[in-house]
């Protein structure tokens, strides 16, 4: 029997395009003195200083230990290390700035700012990102959007590059059922709206994240992926991360995060495909292999110089 189609679903199938298209890079991000070009896909390794992170807590906790994972990942190929001291999984009550700077600062200063790959600090508090900023780093990544004018002030001044994330609501709550009249078009309005408004207070690079996973339901994260090119229109670099989340684990029957390797590298090729610009990944090595698949595929052909 053909099964039926209903009207609902039909903007996630429409959504869903395979077509070569000749298109211009998003946009060079400028930072403090250093640019990332987005000639290819561009890798943002994840490190958790934290014991509480919903797949790694704990691991890398310990400043030593952190760096030589940062070494491991910079050597597998990442064009960024994002560093994070402040757990952000669905629950998570968080922690006072004092303590998410004493986690993060021992880690930034053994590391070299002026070359090897860029470093961002995963943070929501401008005296955490105004410590992190005074270390040298680069990028400050906000899941709130940068919604705070404290840190906006704090990142236009110091010339650092900017992402701002969409979450509905707070990490303590943003998993309970989670709804959206016109899912992608609040995430295009909210986004947009969060870059121009940096841009016009100074932020010279805006770069967004349609917040995966932080306020969607399980479906809500497949539709963002099957939908991802309406997200190029807003002309700013896309940031993309799935790894490791628990929609794959749910999908791929993977209960402990930390395993959810094949899904992972699968979401995240399908995320270029659709038009990310960087993907976010704690698998840095088997990221690049599936971000270059997905390149490939996205260009439809071999040859990158073709």
């Amino acid at each position: 029997m053909r099964q039926r189609v209903s009207s609902r679903d039909t903007p996630m199938r429409e959504g869903l395009r395979f077509t070569h298209e000749k298109r211009a890079p998003a946009p060079a991000v400028k930072c403090r003195g250093r640019e990332l070009d987005f000639d290819r896909v561009r890798i943002m390794g994840v490190l958790n200083a934290t014991p509480d992170s919903f797949s790694d807590g704990g691991k890398f906790f310990d400043s030593a230990i952190a760096l030589e994972q940062i070494a491991r990942m910079a050597e597998e190929g990442a064009d960024v290390i994002d560093i994070g001291g402040e757990s952000t999984r669905p629950g998570s009550s968080g922690v006072n700035e004092a303590e998410e700077i004493r986690r993060i600062i021992p880690i930034l200063e053994r590391m070299d700012m002026n070359g090897g790959p860029l470093v961002s600090v995963d943070t929501s508090k401008a005296g955490v990102a105004r410590a992190a900023l005074d270390a040298g780093v680069h990028v400050i990544n906000d899941v709130t959007g940068l919604r705070d004018p404290e840190m906006r002030a704090v990142i236009a001044e110091s010339g650092a590059a900017a992402i701002a994330m969409h979450m509905k609501g707070e990490p303590r709550t943003m998993q309970k059922n989670p709804e959206y009249e016109d899912l992608m078009g609040e995430l295009s309005r909210f986004l947009g709206e969060c870059a121009r408004r940096a841009e016009r207070e100074g932020i010279a690079s805006v770069l967004v994240d349609p917040g995966v996973g932080f306020g969607k339901s399980w479906d809500h994260n497949l539709e963002i992926l099957r939908r991802m090119g309406e997200l190029r229109d807003l002309g700013y670099p896309l940031v993309v991360g799935v790894s490791r989340k628990s929609f794959i684990g749910a999908i791929t029957g993977v209960e402990a995060a930390g395993e959810r390797l094949i899904g992972s590298k699968v979401a995240e090729a399908f995320a270029v495909v659709g038009g990310a610009d960087m993907i976010r990944t704690h698998d840095v090595g088997v990221a690049v292999e599936a971000v270059r698949m997905g390149e490939a595929i996205r260009r439809g052909r071999v040859d990158p110089c073709a």
